[in-house]
């Protein structure tokens, strides 16, 4: 049997951010960081001035104007969301590489589809449910499955069985996990969260996104990224073939007490996700 603290270890070369990412996500915690060090920081990697400049000029942020310098651009996105998109570069190129399972069983776009999705959506219920933040409810959303990607690197003979188990079986795939591997992927994406020193609201989000058992509130991060899953399965943006999203029952109260609230937020959820989308396929451009 295999444990997290293994996993993470075997995947190796890519269980660390991006220097950038890292030194950005300290600057951040400081909270007394002044604009100069973020622009010192992100000018040491031309790429990401490239992507960066690239995006935030984008139809997803729309500026009124052309921003042609990073001063501007990290002024106009946020530190956060600044962070958030370096992060999400890192993650793209490690979702896009090719898996042992086929298609049917698992596919690493279909997940990295389904990761985008989450992250619009929590952000989306973060702010407009809870009038919260989204950033923090984004980095959640778009790292909870991260686990997955580790597996299928770390150990795809038995994720592959996990994942055929799953399709034939009424058994949560996280019980299959278990029973094959030792642990699931909430446990090894926490692991990872923990090891790239992420907010902790965000560490505990991917431990207990799928964590039905216990009193889970509606406003923490796996109660967001619970309630974001329910609403993009309802668009087809499953995680694996058939995997249908499990609610702890204070997020099915909420969720009944809110209906038009996640009624409305619903009608602008399509348009979101496919900017969100094609606002990402550009970052993977050169």
């Amino acid at each position: 049997m295999l444990t997290a603290q293994t996993l993470v270890k075997k995947f190796g070369d890519l269980k660390t951010l991006p220097h950038v990412a890292i030194r950005l996500n300290r600057l951040i915690s400081r909270g007394d960081t002044a604009m100069a060090e973020f622009e010192r920081v992100i000018k040491t990697d031309p790429v990401l001035v490239l992507r960066l400049l690239r995006v935030v000029n984008s139809p997803y942020y729309g500026p009124l104007q052309k921003i042609d310098n990073i001063s501007r651009a990290v002024v106009f996105m946020g530190m956060k969301n600044l962070r958030n998109m370096v992060v999400t570069m890192a993650l793209r190129s490690v979702f896009e590489g090719s898996s042992v399972c086929d298609s049917e069983t698992f596919s690493r776009r279909h997940l990295w589809l389904h990761c985008t999705a989450v992250s619009i959506c929590s952000q989306m219920i973060s702010e407009r449910i809870f009038g919260s933040e989204g950033d923090d409810a984004y980095l959640c959303g778009i790292l909870h499955d991260i686990g997955m990607i580790v597996e299928d690197q770390a150990a795809p003979d038995l994720f592959i069985k996990a994942c055929e188990m799953h399709r034939t079986d009424a058994k949560s795939f996280t019980e299959y996990e278990k029973e094959i591997m030792g642990d699931d992927h909430c446990e090894v994406g926490h692991l990872l969260a923990c090891e790239w020193n992420l907010p902790a609201d965000v560490q505990n989000g991917i431990l207990h996104h799928h964590n039905t058992q216990e009193t889970i509130s509606p406003t923490s991060a796996a109660g967001v990224i619970q309630l974001a899953e329910y609403m993009v399965s309802r668009l087809n943006y499953q995680a694996l073939p058939g995997m249908e999203p499990a609610l702890s029952k204070d997020i099915i109260a909420y969720l009944k007490d809110n209906i038009e609230e996640f009624k409305a937020l619903a009608m602008d959820l399509p348009d979101e996700i496919a900017k969100g989308i094609e606002m990402y396929e550009l970052q993977g451009d050169e």
